[in-house]
This record gives structure tokens, C-alpha cells and sequence, in this order.
């Protein structure tokens, strides 16, 4: 084998709408404090919400959580949360950038933008997880990391609070791994 066969992972993207927050509370609080790379998340969230979600994950993890602005460095070991009603960009592979450009799928931030736009950057470096939600955003941002070579990863249906999004992802695509809340963390954790 090549050596390019064995791709270390540089980013770990995750989206997840209605239904998705207790998976990341389970995830925060069960990962490993030195994980590798940087974790972004992309979370459906109201236009006017507040930094809330940063100071309650932040609770559970010694990890710094932050909060994206525009121009924001990508750090590992950080754990970033895309801005309500923003979109999330990558410029490369050490800064992100917002964007508030029209809704897709109803969304801003929307998790089809953050993915394809991770895809483009970080190839196949990337591992994409798609987690519980009530519409299809994600599953067209998800096929385009697996065009680039990146991992996709789905929240398995059947342990999900709503099951809409990860069903749509389940049966459009050719996914690596069904996840569970319960075996998240410990996936992560084994993540070179």
C-alpha cells in the first residue's frame, strides 16, 4: 500500500438539526481531551440565538469550545460551533470564514454549505457525520465528501430522536459507518 492510503484525519465535521443536541452533549462529555484535530458543529439554531450553546458545552469539556467568527484560525484539539444564522466556510485548511448568503434547506447555518465546503479543503483528511434532524440538509453535503474521499459517518435512524435527516443519508448514500449516541465518543476517541 501507499502511504497516502493511510490519510490521517484533519477535521471532523458533524450536523445535526432537531433531535441532535443530547447526541453532542454524550459526545462532549465522553471525548478523549486530546483528540488530534479540530471538531466543528454545525447545528440548525434560531437566527437570534445567543452564545448559550458554547457556554453549556464548554461544561463538559476541559477542550476550548468556541464560538466561529468570521476569519476564525482552525486549531486541533478545539471544538468550533458554526454562529446561528450564518453559513461556515473553510478558506483553507487553517482559517474558516462566515457567510450570509441565502438559506439552503431552510437553513443558515446550513450543514450542506459547511460540508461541501470542508470537502473541497481537506479531501480525503475529513470525516463527515450527519446526526438526527427533521429535514434533508446534510445528506447532498455528505456525497460530496465522499466524492472528495472523506469518511461519511450517520447517526443509525433508529437512535434518532428525529429520524428524517439520517434516513435521507442512509438510503441516498454510500456511507462508511451507522453511529449511535452511545458509540459516538468512543469512535472519535480511536480516530488517528
Amino acid at each position: 500500500m501507499r502511504e497516502e492510503d493511510f490519510n490521517k484525519t484533519e477535521l471532523v465535521v458533524i450536523g445535526g438539526s432537531a433531535g441532535s443536541l443530547q447526541v453532542i452533549l454524550e459526545l462532549i462529555k465522553n471525548l478523549d481531551n486530546k483528540f488530534s484535530f479540530p471538531i466543528i458543529l454545525v447545528l440548525h439554531r434560531k437566527a437570534n440565538s445567543s452564545n448559550i450553546l458554547q457556554v453549556l458545552l464548554q461544561q463538559f469539556t476541559t477542550s476550548e469550545v468556541i464560538e466561529v467568527d468570521d476569519k476564525t484560525e482552525i486549531v486541533k484539539n478545539k471544538i468550533y460551533i458554526a454562529p446561528a444564522d450564518y453559513h461556515l466556510l473553510f478558506e483553507n485548511k487553517k482559517i474558516m470564514a462566515l457567510d450570509s448568503s441565502e438559506k439552503m434547506n431552510y437553513s443558515r447555518p446550513s450543514i450542506d454549505v459547511t460540508f461541501k465546503s470542508a470537502a473541497e479543503v481537506f479531501g480525503k483528511t475529513i470525516i463527515g457525520i450527519l446526526l438526527s434532524g427533521a429535514n434533508a440538509d446534510g445528506v447532498e453535503g455528505l456525497a460530496y465528501i465522499k466524492k472528495y474521499g472523506g469518511k461519511v459517518w450517520i447517526q443509525n435512524p433508529d437512535t434518532a430522536e428525529v429520524d428524517y435527516m439520517p434516513r435521507q443519508a442512509e438510503q441516498q448514500l454510500n456511507y462508511d459507518l451507522l453511529i449511535t449516541p452511545q458509540n459516538l465518543a468512543e469512535l472519535i476517541n480511536q480516530i488517528e
